[in-house]
């Protein structure tokens, strides 16, 4: 029986084990730049089979939350760099997430103050994280965004394959995950709560897919399928993220997916960190089906799954097989060395949910490891 500790090959890279690193933003990078804590911190963590970073943006305009990541800007490739140098010689392995928050920003994380950019003009009910001018984090409400004109959207594509190319040839990263889920852009593009375009990328599901599709073919293009994973979250309300029929649009979704030979596709089942069984529209999502539409279609990659997994859930999925992998977020977090903590069945540290978000080392890189 197939079990979470054994090896796995997931596209191109060999695991150690099924247990993943949920992207967990941490916000502790000034300027867009990782600093010295962050590779600690993944280092620390490098026991897992994979670890995915913090969603990291591909652009200024793709900035949505204060002192996140970037991969823009020389000095915050030189940071990575340093993180994934740290993972590497711990024996471990490490994929960016590319970010393009979309609607869910700040007109003061913006360049020049302007508005943040969407499908449509329709702002968000949701908030994000800026820094007062006392140096405190506050929690704020988003801002108006502006709908992307059709000759504006090449340059983004462009845009998460410049920094596809630059996470693996520059940072050393073993390949990257495409972050279509969670409300931001290439989620509110499927959507149709956030997408009303009329062009050829509103409306119907195929022309609602068709802009995250031309990201994953140029993604693709640049650091090969092998290298290249997907998040999606078919019913998360996390950002005001909404479909009153989510089942046949994330199903087409996987679906073309499977034609791309991508090394896993990452599923957030229900709403993200919180419900399991959380619902949109008038039916509940099969998840059963969901894979099923993507292995029918001849998808070979790996199948992630993640949101509320104990080692009991964990275990229960690979055996089975319904799931590859299993992402830990909150876990992982307060646990440094949780692999092991689940081999051996060990108690667990709680996380301060205090210190999610903004800090230092506090709560970061100081929960303790097993003796």
């Amino acid at each position: 029986m197939t079990t979470l500790f054994d090896p796995i090959k997931v596209g191109d890279l060999t695991l150690a084990n099924r247990v993943v690193l949920a992207p967990l933003t941490r916000n502790r990078s000034p300027n867009a730049v990782p600093r010295d804590l962050a590779v600690t911190y993944y280092a620390q963590r490098a026991t897992a089979g994979l670890l995915i970073t913090e969603a990291t943006a591909i652009t200024h305009q793709g900035q949505g939350y204060a002192d996140v990541p970037g991969l823009y800007a020389p000095e915050q490739l030189a940071g990575w760099r340093k993180v994934t140098d740290a993972v590497h010689t711990a024996g471990g392995k490490i994929v960016v997430q590319l970010w393009h928050v979309g609607r869910i920003s700040h007109n003061s994380l913006q360049p020049g103050g302007g508005k943040p950019v969407a499908p449509s003009a329709i702002r968000a009910k949701s908030k994000t994280y800026l820094i007062d001018p006392e140096g405190s984090g506050v929690f704020a409400e988003t801002s108006e965004p502006r709908a992307l004109e059709r000759d504006e959207l090449p340059g983004i594509v462009e845009d998460f394959r410049r920094a596809a190319k630059s996470a693996v040839e520059d940072a050393g990263f073993d390949g990257v995950e495409i972050h279509g889920a969670n409300g931001y852009l290439l989620d509110q593009f499927l959507r149709s709560g956030s997408n009303h375009r009329t062009d050829e990328y509103g409306g119907s599901i195929e022309n609602r897919a068709r802009f995250p599709f031309e990201v994953v073919d140029a993604v693709v293009r640049q650091v090969g399928a092998d290298r290249t994973g997907i998040r999606l979250s078919p019913v998360t309300p996390g950002n005001d993220a909404f479909d009153p029929d989510p089942q046949p649009l994330f199903e087409h979704v996987v679906r073309r997916l499977a034609d791309y030979g991508l090394a896993y596709v990452h599923v957030i089942e229900g709403a993200t960190g919180g419900a399991r069984d959380f619902q949109q529209g008038e039916r509940p999502f099969d998840y059963a089906s969901f894979k099923a539409a993507y292995r029918d279609a001849g998808g070979k990659g790996a199948w992630l799954v993640n949101n509320g997994y104990d080692a009991k859930l964990a275990e229960a999925a690979i055996a089975e097989g319904r799931a590859d992998l299993v992402a830990f977020g909150k876990l992982f977090l307060a646990n440094p060395d949780l692999v092991r903590r689940l081999r051996e069945g060990a108690d667990l540290n709680t996380p301060d949910k205090a210190t999610f978000y903004g800090g230092g080392a506090r709560g970061y890189i100081d929960y303790p490891a097993l003796a």
